[in-house]
């Protein structure tokens, strides 16, 4: 098992690591609109925060050997679905023509009011 960890996502906000990966198999954490310079949550709302969030998750699966090209499976966390249409739009483009599998939930609340988190699972490319 190793763990993977990049100053351009933010530092993990407990005790856990950005990513682990076993096997070729890579679990990220989940992510949250954090400014990994900042660490506070960018401004202007839920379209800045998945944007945010995307370009995070794109970090940390760099350093562990991968892309968005390799993710198998997504979750996506939304406090509110009326959200469902712009991550299905911001996820797409950031996805391309690739389509992992995925699950999207509604929840109640996200740390530090978050309107969002995302998780991955990818396979280490080569």
């Amino acid at each position: 098992m190793q763990r993977h960890h990049t100053d351009h996502a933010p530092a993990a906000i407990g005790p856990y690591s950005q990513a682990i990966s076993v096997d070729g198999w890579i679990f990220t954490s989940g992510q949250i609109g954090l400014d990994p310079a900042k660490g506070e949550l960018v401004e202007g709302g839920f379209e800045a925060q998945a944007r945010q969030v995307l370009a995070n998750l794109a970090q940390v699966l760099e350093t562990a050997g991968a892309s968005f090209q390799n993710v198998v499976k997504t979750t996506i966390f939304l406090v509110d679905f009326a959200d469902f249409a712009a991550i299905n739009r911001l996820y797409g483009e950031a996805m391309g023509e690739h389509r992992p599998a995925r699950s999207t939930v509604q929840v109640a609340a996200l740390p530090r009011g978050a309107l969002l988190e995302i998780d991955m699972v990818a396979r280490r490319r080569g």
